[in-house]
């Protein structure tokens, strides 16, 4: 079983090799489903196990929400745009993109993954670590969970912070 296991890694490291040697590696490439699934893979084992399991100290009052909605207006929606989309100038040139913080991918996140992404980034991405008040950083995990129910009237508060309008005409690619 290891052989195999060894076979399979060396023929996908020499495959990953020859594709990057072909085309490449630019950002502006969409990622192959190979990349994908190695990068979903590196953040997992890059989180460590205990912070999984954390639950959000932070109690979902309206206040916390505003706080954390004019937060992520100001330090998040560059890249990930007001409405958590990602469709953003800045996010159709990053590799990889910023994701859709409204989908599923990000919503099964427990609240201790998206806590500690938020304050230490994800190396080999374009996410920072914000580092920052531990409170401050699950607020904004209290918003990351409100993002699929974000409302026209929050969103006009978010441009009136930033500026940006939702830019429905970019994918992140």
């Amino acid at each position: 079983m290891r052989i195999i296991l060894a076979l399979a890694l060396v023929a996908a490291a020499a495959w990953s090799l020859s594709a990057v040697a072909g085309r490449g590696f630019s950002a502006r490439e969409e990622p192959t489903a190979l990349e994908e699934f190695l990068a979903r893979m590196a953040r997992t084992l890059a989180t460590p196990a205990g912070v999984r399991e954390l639950a959000n100290p932070v109690e979902p009052t309206a206040l916390a929400l505003a706080e954390a909605r004019d937060h992520f207006a100001d330090h998040c929606a560059a890249c990930h745009a007001n409405d958590g989309s990602g469709r953003t100038m800045i996010n159709a040139g990053l590799y990889p993109p910023a994701p859709d913080l409204r989908g599923g991918r990000t919503q099964r996140l427990s609240d201790g993954e998206l806590f500690y992404i938020i304050k230490n980034g994800i190396r080999l991405t374009g996410m920072p670590g914000w580092g920052g008040e531990d409170e401050e950083n699950w607020k904004l995990v209290l918003f990351l969970r409100h993002l699929p129910r974000l409302s026209a009237e929050e969103r006009r508060l978010m441009e009136e912070i930033n500026g940006l309008k939702d830019e429905g005409g970019h994918d992140g690619h």
